[in-house]
């Protein structure tokens, strides 16, 4: 099977993981925008603190794709993400991990993380480069590449130590060729034929060649950015 496409999440949850086992441990943790708590596990030597809006209830409007439910009954705190109700610099670490793309204004966001984040303390970030419409009608943009983050994060007092761009344009158009059958059932009340998933499959292996040569179409087109950053002093 072509491993093409498969990979957005699981490079992105290694590199979370990652990235959080260096932060000291005690240190207090901010979880902005952090929904069901997906990557609490992810930070038991941290002092965790969750935070979201609490507002989608995993129906939404009805358009694109919604998770049928969402249970947010277990956050610290509810509030606008640019507004939490939190001393300055009362965080040595925040994380803000798919959420930008849900922001109506995701730099006031950016200046929030500046406030609440002590000198030297660790920005995580990641977004998706380019994404379907889901969690409507929550959902403002269709992603950040590495040249927003140069701009916002420099502006607002961070140093960037780590940007990773996950994937690459071939792998990007696998995960969107893989959708095709789910997608056509939905939209166009038509599953692909036999030749239809054949030409698929020969499509798929062929970025999958172009993958094991790639050589930087990242520069292009990528699933997401994964950024480290760290507030000036």
């Amino acid at each position: 099977m072509f491993l093409v496409c498969t990979q957005n999440q699981s490079n992105r949850e290694a590199w979370l993981e990652k990235t959080l086992k260096n932060i000291p441990s005690g240190s207090r943790i901010l979880d902005a925008g952090a929904g069901e708590l997906q990557y609490k596990p992810f930070c038991e030597h941290l002092n965790y603190v969750s935070q979201d809006f609490a507002q989608y209830n995993g129906e939404g409007d009805g358009k694109g794709l919604q998770t049928g439910a969402w249970d947010q009954t277990k956050l610290d705190i509810i509030s606008d993400i640019t507004a939490i109700p939190e001393p300055d610099g009362s965080f040595d670490a925040v994380m803000c991990i798919e959420v930008f793309e849900h922001l109506p204004e995701p730099i006031k966001a950016i200046k929030e993380f500046s406030r609440l984040l002590k000198p030297g303390g660790h920005l995580i970030i990641t977004a998706p480069f380019c994404s379907l419409t889901h969690f409507a009608p929550y959902h403002f943009y269709t992603g950040f590449n590495r040249y927003f983050y140069q701009e916002h994060l420099s502006k607002n007092g961070f140093d960037i130590i780590k940007l990773v761009e996950n994937g690459n344009y071939f792998e990007y158009l696998g995960q969107e060729i893989r959708r095709i059958p789910s997608v056509g059932e939905e939209y166009a009340s038509k599953k692909p034929t036999f030749i239809q998933f054949l030409a698929m499959k020969i499509v798929l292996s062929m970025l999958d060649q172009f993958t094991k040569k790639d050589t930087g179409s990242s520069d292009l087109l990528h699933f997401g950015c994964q950024v480290h950053a760290i507030k000036k002093d």
